[in-house]
């Protein structure tokens, strides 16, 4: 059993931590996603974007394939999350997601984040003020 060396953090102020932060985002957002993944996207006033999920037990049963959902998910936002525009983000997945090796979930995540950066705007420092 080795040390765990995390090459990246997830800070707290990047991620949806609040009941109302979640109702926020589905009370009103862009729906992005596929058979596999579905992101909810709402703009946001802060100066980058905050990432939630919502990877449901009926979806995904067993506890090892949520984490593992998630654990890509994360991954993928810390590498991205410079180029995303300021939104609040909401993960969910359907159960045609377990069909899919790590490699094809990044895929997956990474065309959704091409959208979101297409439909909702480029990252928050090319803003005009």
């Amino acid at each position: 059993m080795g040390q765990n060396t995390e090459p990246a953090t997830f800070p707290r102020d990047l991620r949806l931590t609040q009941a109302e932060q979640y109702q926020r985002v589905f009370a009103g957002s862009s729906r992005f996603g596929n058979r596999y993944i579905t992101f909810l996207a709402k703009e946001n006033q802060l100066e980058h974007p905050r990432l939630g999920m919502a990877i449901a037990k009926k979806s995904v049963k067993r506890a090892v394939d949520r984490n593992r959902i998630k654990r890509l998910v994360r991954e993928s936002f810390r590498t991205n999350s410079t180029t995303l525009p300021s939104v609040d983000l909401v993960v969910m997945c359907r159960p045609l997601i377990l069909e899919l090796d790590n490699a094809s979930v990044l895929q997956q995540i990474e065309q959704q984040w091409h959208y979101i950066r297409k439909k909702m705007g480029k990252a928050p420092h090319s803003e005009a003020s």
